[in-house]
């Protein structure tokens, strides 16, 4: 099993198309109108979907907002640096809600940015993330 997607609803699906393929470097990678349903769905990513997994923007026909609700937490992208992207976003006019800096209680680089539907989009500095696998490596170097 792998992941495949992770679908968000969006209010205006060209702002959005705009944001995550302009500003964070996507690509659209299919997009498809279902009349008979009132919706169209799009497909972005940083790679074919066969093998990386990607974002369903889903625009219901005529909603142009929604209630995110507090359960929904982020989508997390690793960046190689953190600083230069944040400012690229910025100068695209993208909304960098939390500059880059370490995390609380941790060491790893992160910013946040908002989409143009709310959606938190979490920017990790790569390198500098805590997980399983790097503590995995440094266990395995260190025998």
């Amino acid at each position: 099993m792998r992941m495949l997607h992770t679908m968000l609803r969006v209010g205006n699906l060209d702002e959005s198309l705009k944001f995550y393929c302009d500003v964070l470097g996507m690509k659209l990678l299919r997009q498809k109108d279902y009349p008979g349903g009132k919706f169209t769905l799009a497909f972005v990513g940083y790679g074919d979907e066969s093998d990386h997994t990607v974002l369903e923007l889903t625009y219901n026909w005529g909603v142009n907002q929604y209630d995110l609700g507090n359960a929904y937490g982020h989508i997390a992208i690793g960046v190689d640096d953190i600083y230069a992207t944040c400012e690229q976003i910025k100068t695209q006019d993208g909304k960098v809600v939390r500059e880059p800096g370490p995390m609380k209680h941790g060491s790893t680089v992160i910013a946040f940015v908002e989409d143009p539907n709310g959606y938190k989009v979490e920017l990790i500095q790569l390198g500098t993330q805590s997980s399983a696998q790097q503590q995995k490596t440094a266990t395995a170097a260190s025998s």
